[in-house]
């Protein structure tokens, strides 16, 4: 039974994309293809994971500039027609909205505040508000403005759903398995199970599954169940 994960295929190799998602196939829901992968592989790159397996995909551009700008680059991507297409929350409501308008057939994701920063972070940058604060208002803007989908902290999940209702979709990077507690760039984490217990529709999972590639298919593909089981469960 599949899990709602999405992994992250962060690799510069597109055969080594393709064996990933045939290993993990059977535990995962969605495929998250990021900026490195688009900028080396291309439209191309994703058709070719669209032919050759059924994964739904998550392409993660974070898109951020003037509304002008997004709508022409989501439109340069709708063929493509991937589930979900990230941008950036915080380009305000009219790029939100011309995103959505490029790409009536993808849920449009807007995300709120990365999970690599800390709250010393935000106030550097400028951010009058707490993240949990910040994130909240991002997501209501984002969803009245056409949005369908958040991508957000685990810690801001529980708020953010309390604001947005039910129907939303709510993806949440910054997971950890129990077996995978460690220190990395991701600053504000939770376990997968918890993550979706807060709300969260989706978890997104990277390194936690994909470094078991190194030992071989089989033991990526018993990594994913495991941590699938570690949700399901």
């Amino acid at each position: 039974m599949k899990a709602p994960i999405v992994l992250a295929v962060d690799t510069p190799d597109l055969e080594i994309a393709k064996q990933w998602i045939a290993a993990t196939q059977e535990s995962v829901s969605v495929y998250k293809l990021g900026l490195e992968f688009f900028l080396t592989f291309g439209h191309a790159g994703v058709k070719a994971i669209q032919s050759e397996t059924d994964a739904e995909i998550f392409l993660d551009l974070k898109l951020h500039d003037i509304p002008h700008t997004v709508q022409g680059a989501a439109t340069a991507i709708a063929s493509l027609a991937p589930r979900f297409l990230t941008v950036h929350a915080s380009g305000g409501r009219a790029m939100i909205k011309a995103a959505v308008d490029a790409v009536p057939a993808t849920d449009v994701t807007a995300v709120t505040i990365l999970t690599s920063l800390s709250e010393e972070d935000l106030f550097e940058i400028g951010y009058a508000n707490p993240a949990l604060e910040s994130a909240v208002a991002l997501a209501k803007m984002s969803v009245s403005a056409g949005a369908r989908a958040i991508v957000c902290s685990p810690l801001e999940i529980a708020a953010i759903r309390s604001e947005v209702g039910a129907t939303a979709t709510i993806i949440t990077p910054g997971v950890r398995p129990l077996s995978e507690a460690g220190s990395d760039d991701q600053k504000r984490t939770m376990t997968p199970r918890d993550a979706i217990s807060a709300g969260a529709t989706f978890v997104v999972i990277g390194r936690p599954m994909t470094k078991s590639w190194s030992e071989g298919p089989q033991a990526m593909k018993s990594k994913a169940r495991a941590i699938a089981d570690e949700i399901l469960n």
